[in-house]
């Protein structure tokens, strides 16, 4: 017996990506979206698409995610972003899985991420193939509240898709920039929960550290200035989640002296 499906996607302000996400899961039964209140036309897009539009005030990615979940009511679930498409491969992957009703099987599924920056697949560099498990029997976890990449837990056996999922993470530097300021925030947040005091290690030795492991050892120079770029930004990434660490940390002292 066939499977049914249910998509379930978190929306802010999407409406350059959210059409084409939408087209490519467009074959599924059911689609669940929750909407930060836009200001722009991603509802209206969303609508066209799906009456299972539901708008609510943002408390992080897991929670968001999980409030689309708990909306569903089909067999299996998949959780896509606004910037990501379901490539032909794997929906006809995904597919052959909602055909088999094996219940001593996977109850939830991985499968690899092609990330196009700047408008090409970036290859190297630790950027691929970046598993990202999306797919999942409904009622077997939940995600975690881990910001900015919440972490979804379950219980059962883990499979692997061998197909990839598209996602045009940044289409401009300008782009980067705009996601940059809000993720390294969270995430230094989500590092202040076990390391209380940045060292000055954390803002030379790490950053460094960073752009050799990806640009050097997992080979980032192979997708030519694309890949230096990347890897630029990702140790401007640790950088900038230990100074917001340290800034925190400082302010967070400062306060209690004034006590």
């Amino acid at each position: 017996m066939h499977q049914t499906i249910s998509c379930g996607i978190i929306v802010f302000n999407e409406e350059r990506n959210i059409r084409e996400a939408l087209d490519s899961v467009a074959w599924m039964d059911e689609i669940i979206i929750v909407d930060s209140y836009s200001t722009d036309n991603t509802v209206q897009i969303c609508r066209e698409f799906t009456p299972h539009v539901f708008q609510r005030r943002w408390n992080g990615f897991g929670e968001q995610k999980n409030f689309a979940i708990d909306h569903a009511t089909s067999d299996w679930v998949f959780i896509l972003d606004a910037d990501e498409r379901v490539s032909d491969d794997l929906r006809a992957e995904i597919q052959r899985v909602l055909e088999v009703s094996d219940q001593a099987g996977p109850v939830a599924y991985s499968h690899p991420r092609k990330n196009y920056y700047y408008g090409e697949w970036v290859r190297w560099g630790g950027v691929y193939p970046d598993y990202q498990l999306r797919l999942f029997r409904r009622g077997v976890g939940r995600l975690n509240d881990s910001e900015p990449h919440p972490r979804f837990v379950f219980e059962g056996l883990h499979g692997y898709l061998t197909n990839a999922l598209d996602h045009y993470t940044e289409r401009t530097i300008e782009d980067h920039f705009t996601k940059f300021n809000n993720l390294t925030t969270l995430a230094a947040r989500e590092r202040g929960k076990t390391k209380k005091t940045v060292r000055w290690t954390d803002l030379t030795v790490r950053p460094v550290f960073t752009f050799w492991k990806y640009y050097v050892r997992r080979q980032g120079f192979r997708d030519g200035v694309r890949g230096l770029i990347v890897c630029v930004f990702a140790s401007m990434y640790t950088f900038v989640k230990y100074a917001k660490l340290w800034d925190t940390t400082r302010q967070n002292a400062s306060q209690l002296d004034r006590r």
